[in-house]
């Protein structure tokens, strides 16, 4: 279907055949956007006289996607056996009302949604969609299957969609994004700003990115290449051209009077950014200022100087950083010769937190960040295969180990029901290292001249530890097996492989990061191997040394 296609003439029955035709076809493959659009350009009379032709199924398919205002012009045009079926159906009072959506939250909305589905009542899902939050909306879709997803996406009115989008998880995204003709898409992106925008050509493939571009103004274009010239991950990626600029020569009255002028401010506005006449940051008048000086006062009286412009090649977690640190709304955002490009703002830059730490969370059991929860089965199976894998090249390699030992293990049973333990100690003891490493890293706590430090305070930590429950497991063991030997070598161990654990927790994410590997991704697997690895050789050697 050629989503560019003129509006058919109405008297012509051709013409009006075909649109019934594509409608059907609309409503059969799910995309009930188009559907609902073909049905904006019928008459009343036709749609009545299309719905009395289909069959049972096919016309209450096509009543849930007729607008509600248009019903009233149709019903006239229709038997009184037909306006019986088909208003029973729209009468429905079984959806929560607003107050108890509220109460229950989002679990109300899935369990209201899924119920409207199994019962094909896809109004009641569009109603239950306009009262719901875009965010809202994301969460509900990413928590449905991909049948029932595409469903629920198919009645997201055009202009809430593109915010919609920018919710979702990159995989999921571009699904539902392709399944939106081209022209609503563009249409849907009219509504966002435009590092929403950003973000969206960023995510979308190439070639659909490019038309979703070359569709925007010139004006927008121009400004929307420039931000996609910077790295995603930068301040240049984050900022938003929509900064309000203001001379240090001018007076309150005239901000105030310009301000008006505006049909409305930037979202997120807590201060506009003072340059001089070429446009060079020189400091930021916050509008708390702004609103309680006196009308005479110059700008330049009111303006902060400390509130610094931040260079347009900086990293997102440094950006973020710096918000948290100095509890920042909105930040400039400079070019190398300290001029105005932009701004950053703190929604922005809760976004960035929250899907730094998703991934953190993700990676570190192996998962994609972006990964639908519902994707299909081998899509999923393809990429936790890899990790397994991985597990497996380690599991092999403590095994091995063991096998050096086997004939220490054959004459001492109770080695092998000891072992297990020695490695679930320097397990946890070097994930905690791990953890604090990776979080330091993260949140640039630490850096060149504390490393050592840290080092010494972890290893101590590992020393106390170490003494403490060595000595207690090694009661226990003797305790349970009668031997003071088996105790002694398994206490030595573990105080052995907690040192190591330490010391691999440490400087695990140190060489991961300087070889350009996201610690969170790999750590937790080679200090696993490096604990389990190092546990079993202590044990199993001191044993053999000692006790044969």
């Amino acid at each position: 279907m050629n989503p560019n296609k003129p509006a058919p003439h109405l008297s012509d029955e051709n013409h009006t055949l075909t649109d019934s035709e594509h409608i059907i076809q609309a409503l059969s493959a799910g995309r009930n956007k188009r559907a609902r659009k073909y049905l904006s350009r019928m008459h009343p009379a036709k749609i009545a006289a299309m719905l009395e032709r289909l069959e049972a199924e096919q016309r209450m398919a096509l009543w849930q996607q007729i607008d509600p205002a248009l019903e009233g012009r149709i019903l006239p045009h229709l038997s009184i056996e037909l306006i019986s079926q088909l208003v029973g159906d729209s009468t429905d009072t079984t959806h929560a009302r607003p107050e108890q959506e509220h109460a229950h939250g989002s679990a109300n909305h899935l369990e209201a949604v899924r119920d409207a589905l199994n019962q094909k009542k896809l109004k009641r899902v569009g109603k239950i969609l306009q009262r719901m939050h875009p965010a809202k909306i994301a969460g509900l879709l990413e928590s449905l299957p991909p049948v029932e997803r595409r469903s629920v996406w198919s009645m997201v009115d055009t202009d809430r969609a593109g915010k919609v989008l920018t919710f979702l998880h990159d995989e999921i995204l571009v699904a539902l994004a392709l399944e939106l003709d081209l022209e609503d898409l563009i249409a849907s992106a009219e509504y966002l700003e435009l590092d929403d925008r950003v973000d969206l050509i960023q995510t979308l493939p190439g070639e659909l990115g490019n038309k979703l571009l070359y569709a925007s103004s010139v004006s927008q274009r121009k400004q929307l290449e420039s931000m996609l010239s910077y790295p995603e991950d930068s301040a240049g990626g984050l900022m938003n051209a929509d900064a309000i600029q203001i001379r240090a020569d001018v007076q309150v009255s005239t901000v105030l009077r310009y301000l008006r002028l505006l049909e409305k401010l930037p979202p997120q506005t807590d201060m506009l950014m003072v340059v001089d006449r070429k446009g060079h940051y020189q400091g930021g008048l916050r509008l708390s200022s702004l609103v309680t000086a006196d009308l005479e006062r110059p700008v330049a009286e009111l303006m902060n100087r400390d509130i610094g412009g931040i260079a347009v090649t900086r990293k997102g977690n440094e950006v973020a950083q710096l918000f948290q640190d100095l509890d920042l709304l909105s930040a400039p955002v400079v070019d190398e010769h300290n001029r105005v490009l932009g701004r950053i703002t703190v929604d922005d830059v809760v976004d960035l937190i929250r899907e730094d730490s998703d991934r953190a969370l993700m990676q570190m059991a192996g998962l994609d960040d972006e990964a639908d929860m519902f994707a299909p089965v081998l899509v999923s199976s393809r990429r936790r295969a890899v990790w397994l894998g991985i597990n497996l090249v380690t599991a092999f390699s403590a095994a091995w180990v063991i096998g050096l030992f086997q004939a220490t293990l054959e004459q001492l049973v109770a080695l092998a029901v000891l072992m297990p333990i020695v490695a679930s100690m320097g397990g946890i003891a070097g994930s905690q290292t791990l953890t604090l490493v990776i979080r330091g890293l993260a949140l640039g706590q630490l850096q060149k001249g504390n490393i050592r430090i840290l080092l010494n305070r972890e290893l101590g930590i590992s020393i106390l530890n170490g003494l403490l429950w060595s000595v207690v497991i090694a009661l226990l063991a003797v305790l349970w097996f009668g031997d003071w030997g088996i105790g002694a070598v398994l206490g030595v161990a573990i105080l052995v492989n907690l040192l190591c654990a330490a010391l691999a927790g440490w400087g695990i994410p140190l060489i991961l990061e300087r070889m350009g590997i996201d610690p969170a991704l790999a750590g937790s697997v080679i200090l696993t191997t490096v604990t389990d690895v190092v546990g079993f050789f202590a044990f199993l050697g001191l044993a053999t040394l000692f006790l044969l």
